[in-house]
This record gives structure tokens, C-alpha cells and sequence, in this order.
């Protein structure tokens, strides 16, 4: 393992705004809002904030505050943030972000995290925090493979908290960190006492017609429907053809804010626009990442080596996972997915925490960092063994 610094080149900051100045713009139809993607005014606000008044440099400096790592694992260069708790007792937790995600989504709960009595909190929940970037994506780079699926991230996973020297554990993760953190307990189930996860997906098992449906889950299952239909445009592309989505995305630096500001907006508790649910030098900072390491389309690999197909699509998913551990669920109401908990029990049987929050959604680290955290400690003091009486 080396330490490793996020120190973009000056050079690349300068190309950045000279490419944002010149971009060609598209025309737009009228009165379309954004149902269309993402709307004309709004992006070139957006663009021109990040051209002239967001500060890559404080984002490297809030980076830079925690140690960082590059170790290299099964042929793939794997970058990872790694903050020990002052408690010397601490729970060691990997937390795994997904797409368009990164890193930079969870530096509001590193503090929490790893040292509660300084936020007010419990020092029993401490935890040791390791946040890794996904092969192919951000500062891990490109894996200059084929074959990087969800099972092979897991088992860099089980490696990397082996190298670590860490015996016991909790995975927590959203989006693809979901379903690499329920693969992880798949994978290493000697050492992964517990998975916690946001945005699960669930599939009805048969002929929904037949299942006895309440109001609740109904709507929830007509919200996967309309979702599949109208909102998996991305996924698609990139489980079809990441190479060519590539070009334009790693060219174009609009290109790349649209793409990803798009999915912010669909997939949060936001009304009019993503600065709704998050803060606009968070989004930035999340888009830069993407954009200074050239990471949209080897990012994008992970849904073609994972999603190829819609048996792959549902199965990735959709499980089951036979995990011999427990699962805390968090569900967030405006995320992309709403899981029904009597499907999820059949795909994930150890479930035995389930919250449902009034708020929040999709990245609920940047969204509603307090309710993520509490709802971590909470199922970790789950896992503890009870407390024997004298």
C-alpha cells in the first residue's frame, strides 16, 4: 500500500474552463421542463457556477484531510480513504458507493463514524472507516480489464480488509455498493458480521395480480414500473455500449455535468432541481471527480460486465443472496427503487432491521447524513452479543 494525495494538475483545471467557455450548446423545445433531461437554463447556470465559482482546490483540501490509500488488488489499482477511530474497540465498516457516486458522498459521516463522542454520540459506536472507489471508477482509475463484475469487486473487498488486518466487519453500501456489500457477504462470511444497505431492489415473485397487493405496496410497485420504463435510459446505454457513451462524456465536460446532474435531480428529495436535497459544491465535486480522472466510461464497464442482459439485469438486482449473516435495510422514500419488505425477505431472508425514513433519498449520505448514520449504529448494536446477567 502507498499513501496517496488527490493533487489535480493546474493544467487540468485550465483545460476544464477553457472547454466549459466553449461549449456548443443544443437548442431546447419549449416548456418541457425536465422531462426531457435536464433543462437548458439550468445547466448552463450550473455550468458557468462551476467555471467561475466552485473551488476544486477546497474540495482537494477537505479530501486531502484523511489519510488515503492505493493498493493494488488482483491486477486493478484500488484507492481507498481509511479513518481509524480514536476508540480502540471501534467496529471496522466498509462503506461502498455506487454510480454516479463517489468517495466524496460520505465525508459528512466520517466524523460521526469514527469518532461519536465528538458528535455528541455513543464512543460504543465507533467505528473504523474504510471507503474504497470502485475499480473504474474515480481515483482507482480504469482497471484495464474486462471481467470487473460485482462478485470480483467483492472479493477485492474481502482482500483489501484482510491487508487491513481487520477479522470482523459491517459492509454498508447504496446503489452498487449494495449489491457489492451483500456480495461481500457472500463472499467473505467468516468475517462479515453484518451487511447494511440503502436503495434495495425488489421484484415480485410471480404474477403481481395474484399477491394480494395493499395501497402502500402497490404504489410502490407501480413506481418500479414507470421507472423501468421511463427511467433506465442510462442503464441501458451502459450495459449496451460503454465505449461509445466514452467519448462524448469524457470530451465534453457539459456533457459529463448533465449526465450525472440528471440523475441527481431523478433520484433525490429534490422538487425543482438537485440543490433541492444536496449542496451544488457537492454535486460539483462528485462531477469533478469523474471528469479530472477521465473515469465515465470505465466506470460505466461495471453495468456491462454486470447488467449484460436482463437476466443478469434482475438477477444483479434482484438477488436472492443466501447470506448467513444479518441485513439492515434503510429505505429512503424518493429514491430510484421501493422496496416492498415481504419480496425483500424472500431474496434476502436474514433481514432483521428495517427502517423507513420520512425524507431522503437516492445518496443518503449527502442527503440526510444524521439519519444514515443513526440508522448504521443502530444495526450494528444489533449485531452485539446481549449482555449476560450476573
Amino acid at each position: 500500500m502507498r499513501s496517496f494525495r488527490v493533487e489535480i494538475p493546474q493544467a487540468d483545471l485550465d483545460d476544464l474552463n477553457r472547454r466549459l467557455a466553449a461549449t456548443r450548446w443544443p437548442d431546447e423545445l419549449p416548456g418541457v421542463g425536465w422531462d426531457r433531461g435536464v433543462p437548458l437554463a439550468y445547466l448552463k447556470d450550473l455550468a458557468e457556477y462551476w467555471r467561475t465559482s466552485y473551488d476544486w482546490r477546497a474540495a482537494e483540501r477537505r479530501l486531502n484531510q484523511y489519510p488515503q490509500f492505493v493498493t493494488e488488488i488482483d491486477g486493478a489499482n484500488v484507492h481507498f480513504i481509511h479513518v481509524r477511530s480514536p476508540e480502540p474497540h471501534a467496529t471496522p465498516l466498509i462503506l461502498t458507493h455506487g454510480w454516479p457516486g463517489s468517495v466524496a458522498e460520505f465525508l459528512d459521516v466520517i466524523g460521526p463514524l469514527t469518532d461519536p463522542a465528538a458528535h455528541g454520540g455513543d464512543p460504543a459506536d465507533a467505528f473504523h472507516v474504510v471507503i474504497p472507489s470502485i475499480p473504474g471508477y474515480g481515483f482507482s482509475g480504469p482497471t484495464g480489464q474486462i471481467g470487473w463484475d460485482v462478485p470480483r469487486v467483492a472479493r477485492a473487498w474481502a482482500e483489501l480488509m484482510n491487508r487491513l488486518g481487520y477479522d470482523r466487519y459491517i459492509a454498508q453500501g447504496g446503489d452498487w455498493g449494495k449489491v457489492i456489500s451483500l456480495q461481500l457477504g457472500l463472499a467473505d462470511p467468516e468475517h462479515v458480521a453484518g451487511v447494511h444497505i440503502n436503495m434495495l431492489v425488489t421484484f415480485p415473485p410471480g404474477d403481481p395480480a395474484t399477491l394480494n397487493l395493499d395501497a402502500d405496496e402497490l404504489t410502490r410497485l407501480e413506481h418500479g414500473g414507470r421507472f423501468q420504463q421511463d427511467g433506465l435510459g442510462w442503464q441501458k446505454i451502459q450495459s449496451t455500449r460503454p465505449q461509445t457513451l466514452a467519448y462524448g462524456l469524457t470530451d465534453s465536460p457539459v456533457g459529463q455535468l448533465a449526465w450525472i446532474a440528471e440523475k441527481f435531480k431523478e433520484w433525490t428529495d429534490s422538487e425543482n432541481a438537485p440543490e433541492d436535497a444536496v449542496d451544488r459544491d457537492a454535486l460539483l465535486t462528485n462531477v469533478s471527480i469523474y471528469w479530472f480522472t477521465a473515469t465515465a466510461g470505465s466506470s460505466a464497464q461495471l453495468y456491462y460486465e454486470s447488467s449484460h442482459g436482463d437476466a443478469a439485469f434482475v438477477q444483479t438486482w434482484g438477488g436472492p443472496w443466501p447470506l448467513a449473516m444479518p441485513v439492515g435495510v434503510a429505505v429512503f422514500p424518493k429514491d430510484a427503487t421501493r422496496p416492498i419488505r415481504r419480496f425483500a425477505e424472500q431474496a434476502l431472508p436474514t433481514i432483521t432491521h428495517w427502517t423507513e425514513f420520512d425524507r431522503g433519498g437516492h445518496f443518503a449520505a449527502l442527503e440526510q447524513p444524521g439519519l444514515l448514520v443513526g440508522d448504521v449504529r443502530a444495526f450494528a448494536r444489533s449485531l452485539r452479543p446481549a449482555p449476560v446477567n450476573a
